[in-house]
């Protein structure tokens, strides 16, 4: 079993775990479901992994971390750690193994979920079996994710899913920004408050945060549209150097999904169809370095990881922190588009439900924000079980908060920190601005 210096948690009802890991498993298994063999086992690419690889890697995961780790258990696949440890198994080398077939790969990530999730009691689990359940529940969510940028990024047909209605812009209201006061507060989870932290969010320290002003919604296309149209992609000025060279190197001159038609009219590919650009939706999939010319063509800038964290959880000062922008009851339809509702960003103006009490709009779902902080470790960085998790990446990465719609509710809050590279925009990625 590994061992390590378990944090502190509250702990969770068994019932509550079992159903959060089993519905991981089963959303993994419905945004598949439909794949054709060709779509199994897709192009190589270096930004997505073949589905026939993804979704065994999800049960060997689990596994793993579960059945193997806790209750000292045999793999039910012969050899699964030649085939799905992905710290091990170059990305390349994912299309060329030989796998079991698609329905066996299937039903073994369903067994695996199944069979941990009955060898846990009645009532509290121990603190080991609550941990690690967890972690691979939320993995598993992470891939759930994973496999709709995959569906976008390859054209795939939209995924059918449970959906709420859009909700509506909230009348009156239009985009500025909110006057954050600054001052010391904490950055990162504190220990003992929450049922599971990953490493990179460990611990809470104190930083100081000067007066900002932050705008209270995200970027709309509408308003991404403008720098578009202005010449933004042609501006030297606009870009840093890295910056200049991807866009040079791809020939880019608007969002990756976007299109121009011969009649002025924009339109964005959703899955597989085109479709008209909302011009009051978040904008989505615009890596780092298209945000970061937005903002110098704006007259504006990136918020830091800090600025972000603070204009979305308080707690400057002594004052409490939320857990949530709103607080801390769990994220809602009303308060945050998280959960796959809707399948795509909604209107910058909706949700006001979910606002922070200074005003902040939308800051947990809808799209994940870049920041302009590196992705690297908090003071005292010590690496969790799951090793690969977050220190290989803390080099080369941007910080990315707040989750987007394809987020699981269970997944998000104020202190999650995702990390890409600043060239990734098959992302549910997008941002908001500071005054600067």
């Amino acid at each position: 079993m590994s061992t390590f210096d378990l944090p502190p948690a509250p702990p969770r009802r068994t019932d509550d775990l079992v159903a959060e890991a089993l519905d991981s498993v089963e959303t993994v298994l419905a945004l598949t479901a439909d794949f054709d063999a060709r779509q199994q086992q897709g192009p190589m690419i270096p930004i997505v992994n073949p589905a026939l690889w993804e979704v065994g890697h999800v049960g060997w995961f689990f596994e793993k971390w579960t059945l193997r780790n806790l209750y000292e258990a045999q793999s039910m696949v012969p050899h699964s750690d030649a085939l799905y440890d992905s710290a091990a198994i170059a990305h390349d080398t994912r299309w060329r193994l030989s796998f079991p077939s698609w329905e066996e790969t299937r039903a073994f990530a369903q067994k695996v979920a199944r069979d941990a999730t009955g060898r846990l009691g009645q009532g509290e689990p121990d603190a080991l079996e609550q941990y690690f359940i967890q972690l691979a529940t939320l993995h598993t969510d992470m891939h759930a994710e994973a496999f709709t940028y995959t569906r976008q990024t390859l054209g795939f047909s939209e995924p059918t899913l449970p959906s709420t209605a859009t909700p509506s812009p909230q009348p009156g209201f239009e985009p500025h920004d909110v006057a954050i006061p600054g001052g010391t507060f904490t950055l990162g989870a504190v220990e003992g408050e929450l049922p599971f932290v990953f490493d990179n969010e460990k611990w809470g320290h104190e930083v100081r945060v000067e007066p900002f002003a932050i705008a209270a919604t995200a970027v709309s296309n509408g308003e991404f549209l403008r720098f578009v149209e202005s010449g933004g992609y042609r501006d030297r000025s606009c870009w840093t150097d890295e910056g200049w060279w991807w866009k040079q190197a791809l020939g880019a001159q608007h969002p990756v999904y976007w299109r121009r038609e011969s009649d002025g009219r924009w339109l964005a590919r959703r899955y597989d169809a085109w479709v008209p650009i909302d011009p009051h939706a978040a904008i989505i999939h615009v890596n780092w370095h298209e945000a970061n010319a937005y903002c110098a063509w704006a007259g504006r800038r990136l918020p830091t990881e800090p600025e972000w964290e603070l204009a979305a959880a308080g707690g400057a000062d002594g004052a409490p922190k939320r857990r949530y922008p709103w607080g801390d009851e769990p994220p809602s339809p009303e308060r945050a588009n998280l959960d796959f509702r809707g399948q795509g960003t909604v209107d910058v103006r909706a949700l006001p439900a979910g606002d922070t009490p200074l005003g902040c709009r939308q800051m947990v779902g809808n799209a994940w924000e870049w920041t302009a902080t590196e992705f690297g470790p908090y003071p005292g960085f010590v690496a969790d079980p799951y090793k690969e998790y977050s220190a290989p990446a803390f080099s080369g990465h941007k910080v990315l908060r707040g989750g987007a719609w394809s987020t699981r509710s269970r997944l998000i809050r104020n202190t999650w920190r995702n990390f890409y590279t600043p060239d990734r925009r098959d992302v549910m990625c997008g941002f908001r601005t500071c005054a600067a």
